[in-house]
């Protein structure tokens, strides 16, 4: 297959890795041996060395079999960013089962969907979630449930005032004894050994992960990735940063680890590399900003819309956020507004990456340091990865700069989805992953995203892409967020609207944009509805979701 963004690679950059045969806890191991009392984890003011982030996944990995587990068996963590999420990864993985990365903020029509459909024995979760995973046993297979607190792993006095705090944001008192079925995560590695044990592990066939896509069409589905495809995954993006040091740099954990972007970015790679991981247990932007100018990380993956929400804070300029040098943003596309903006205010480098759950998930990014970035490109493949575009009409491969479905193929692509034979041969094709996603290659080989294949627009017979639209909007200097969706038409079969949040102070009218979007853009393109909103829907991970606005648009209609 002709790849012809290999030649624009830096000479740092391999074509090719050679990806160890071993299970992805192994790197745990090794991390302890090489960098035993480094800083592994900095959680709200408690740190935690390599060696005891090492010996705790270990202990509670003797507790999950001594309760049971074994091995392939699957273990729900609903745990936000917090030390007790990454031992219990680990732990699952060192027991032989396989982890189930799940929202806590799922309804309990979704949990219990997810534990139905990965028939999870085991839940590791927190107090607060206790109520809702308690009611799970009457309907799923969930037969223990681990409970841990956030007061867990905070450092004294944080862990004293914590519960006083707590009562106030929750006045119902969760509690919680360590008998039966109900075991304390405390307790559980407390009288638990250390001792190291092997479970017989095939990287390249045995699953350590089932992640669950965002679900954009019915209930997810759970992408299976095995050994294999996560250590490759890290292994890529350890790679593309060859200018940072083994041990030597901190990742901000901002992004959460129970979405695969997250998980990759933060939590593997640094297990991998030696770094340290700031966790932060959710976004908020005032607490980033104080964690940026006193923890100092040097690596800050997010999502355009946490970078948005930075960018847009009144007090921005107080804060000190020089010690960031690079920030891969991912999970939506990058306007170049914010890319601009960034930069100047860090002096790091923010780029574009692309991915998806089904490829564990980065396959490709643009260049860091050296080599040419194309403002709107996704960039180019990482190694070992092939991509192209799948003609709409003909389903064979498209020409250069011709518009179609970008198709991935490399070690990082899953094995297939859970229990879901057609649905797994419906978007893998004789190894390709079809992404879904519409997009072209130029001549050099960069991609670029047009849109999702079903956020297309087809209004009065033209094919209209949302986020160009979005492109232009986030040039106005008053916008802050955009959104842009086909509305049903009686004349046009769809038409375009535009949700639009104001940046604070501001203050603007449909007619302004109008004018502005037409001095940018065909008339065809330019939105014919506006509706100006205080925030939009989003996921955990910061990505609009589209597809609660259409089903408003639906009820609308009806």
């Amino acid at each position: 297959m002709e790849r012809p963004w290999l030649a624009l690679y830096p000479q740092e950059i391999p074509h090719t890795i050679d990806y160890p045969q071993k299970p992805l806890q192994q790197f745990l191991k090794e991390a302890a041996e090489q960098f035993p009392n480094k800083v592994a984890i900095h959680f709200l003011g408690k740190e935690l060395t390599y060696q005891e982030v090492y010996e705790q996944s270990l202990k509670l990995a003797h507790y999950l079999r001594r309760i049971g587990l074994e091995k392939g068996d699957r273990v729900s963590i609903m745990l936000p960013n917090c030390p007790q999420s990454v031992i219990s990864y680990y732990a699952v993985l060192f027991a032989g089962g396989i982890v189930v990365q799940t929202n806590p903020l799922y309804t309990e029509r979704e949990l219990e969907h997810q534990l139905n459909d990965s028939g999870a024995k085991i839940i590791i979760t927190l107090d607060l979630i206790f109520p809702k995973a308690i009611k799970m046993k009457a309907v799923t297979n969930l037969k223990h449930i681990i409970v841990t607190s956030i007061k867990d792993y905070l450092p004294f006095p944080k862990n004293i005032l914590y519960p006083f705090v707590q009562k106030k944001q929750q006045p119902v008192a969760v509690k919680v004894k360590h008998e039966g079925e109900c075991h304390l995560f405390t307790k559980a590695i407390a009288t638990s050994n250390a001792e190291e044990y092997s479970v017989d592990v095939n990287p390249l066939e045995d699953v350590a992960l089932l992640q669950y896509t965002g679900g954009t069409t019915g209930f997810p589905k759970a992408a299976m990735l095995t050994h294999h495809n996560l250590i490759a995954n890290t292994l890529m993006c350890a790679k593309w940063m060859y200018k940072c040091q083994k041990g030597n740099e901190s990742i901000l954990g901002v992004l959460p680890f129970f979405h695969v972007y997250g998980m990759t970015a933060v939590m593997n790679l640094s297990i991998m590399e030696g770094h340290k991981m700031i966790l932060l247990p959710k976004f908020d932007v005032v607490t980033t900003l104080k964690t940026i100018e006193k923890q100092r990380p040097t690596l800050f993956p997010g999502a355009p819309t946490i970078y948005i929400a930075l960018l847009n804070h009144p007090d921005l300029k107080k804060y000190d956020l020089s010690s960031i040098k690079i920030c891969i943003s991912g999970s939506a596309p990058l306007p170049v507004e914010v890319q601009e903006q960034f930069e100047a205010v860090t002096g790091g480098k923010i780029i574009e990456g692309y991915g998806l759950t089904e490829a564990s998930p980065v396959t490709h990014a643009n260049f860091i340091w050296d080599g040419k970035r194309i403002k709107g490109s996704i960039g180019v493949p990482w190694p070992d990865t092939d991509a192209m575009i799948v003609s709409l009409e003909t389903g064979e491969k498209a020409n250069v700069n011709e518009i179609g479905e970008i198709a991935v193929r490399g070690p990082q692509v899953m094995k297939g989805y859970w229990n879901q034979p057609e649905e797994t041969e419906a978007v893998l094709r004789d190894g390709w992953l079809l992404t879904g996603d519409l997009g072209y290659m130029n001549e050099e080989g960069y991609f670029f995203v047009v849109d999702r294949k079903k956020d297309m627009i087809i209004a009065s017979g033209y094919n209209i892409y949302p986020r160009e639209i979005e492109e232009v909007l986030y040039e106005h200097p008053k916008v802050q967020e955009a959104v842009v969706i086909g509305v049903p038409d009686a004349y046009r079969g769809e038409t375009v609207k535009a949700y639009i949040v104001l940046k604070e102070g501001e203050q603007c009218t449909e007619e302004e944009l109008d004018q502005f979007m037409r001095s940018r853009l065909a008339a065809y393109k330019v939105p014919r509805i506006y509706e100006f909103r205080k925030e939009l829907p989003k996921t955990a991970v910061g990505k609009i979701l589209r597809r609660t606005l259409l089903e408003e648009e639906k009820e609308k209609q009806k």
